[in-house]
């Protein structure tokens, strides 16, 4: 009886994986062939590049991948600065109120981002900031699920690290970045993940807050792309999710141990 089971689960974790992935692997298969045959699934019809070609020539997609790695890495930076203070401060530091501000923090993970797309979008024009990337990134820098990931990973430090760092003679910040940042090494690598998927993929809000091609992301690019207006080729806008996306799949393909390793460590489940 065990064993049938075992072989169920398997059978249903292989079934659950091929419909996840059945999308992209469409995807691929449509933007190496004609539109005719990828909807018809010609499985004898010859490959083709030129899906990609005409997509590359159809939009400023260097410009897209450029807005696209500053903004991941502009909110990452962000995450990394108010997520480390706050962890600390709430893992640590000693304060009136500590543990009722740390739960109005908490609830932040209970509000859709959407909810606060029309205050977000205010506070960004007041700022200026309105059609750049920092104002893209700007609402996401305080991330509730980063400061709960810290706090958790700086409880986890030996106190007699800490002690004996202060006995060396270091400061609050000495201490933060001599004793526990290093040791939470493993969970900024797996928040890391989390976070640049996010927001490589994020539309919503960069939709709504850019207006022109130098600050667009590629989700919005590609959105504008494929937009029915253009026309609709099911071959060339495949081709063009395809290299908007090649960037995570091979970072996830080559690095896949690592992120796996890295979550672990973290205790995400």
């Amino acid at each position: 009886m065990s064993g049938l089971l075992r072989h169920l689960e398997s059978f249903g974790a292989l079934l659950l994986a091929v419909i996840w992935i059945s999308p992209l692997l469409f995807a691929f298969w449509a933007a190496v062939h004609a539109t005719t045959d990828a909807v018809n699934f010609n499985l004898t019809a010859p490959w083709t590049l030129e899906n990609l070609r005409t997509a590359w020539d159809g939009a400023p997609w260097l410009r897209y991948f450029l807005n696209t790695f500053v903004l991941v890495t502009v909110i990452l930076i962000g995450q990394f600065i108010v997520t480390t203070l706050a962890g600390f401060a709430f893992a640590q530091v000693r304060f009136p109120g500590r543990d009722i501000i740390f739960i109005l923090v908490l609830m932040q993970l209970f509000i859709l981002p959407e909810v606060l797309i029309v205050e977000n979008y205010v506070m960004v024009s007041r700022l200026g900031l309105f059609d750049t990337i920092l104002g893209v990134g700007m609402p996401y820098m305080a991330s509730a699920f980063g400061i709960f990931l810290m706090r958790q990973a700086f409880k986890g430090v030996p106190i007699e690290l800490h002690e004996a760092a202060r006995i060396e003679g270091c400061g609050w910040i000495g201490i933060l970045w001599r004793v526990y940042v290093p040791l939470a090494r493993p969970t900024y690598l797996a928040y890391a993940l989390v976070s640049v998927s996010t927001h490589w993929n994020n539309f919503l809000w960069p939709l709504i807050v850019t207006n022109s091609p130098d600050t667009r992301p590629l989700t919005v690019g590609l959105s504008i792309f494929g937009a029915p207006e253009n026309g609709v080729d099911i071959s060339v806008i495949s081709a063009a999710t395809i290299m908007s996306i090649a960037p995570l799949l091979v970072a996830f393909l080559v690095f896949q141990r690592q992120f796996v390793q890295a979550f672990l460590r973290a205790g995400i489940k």
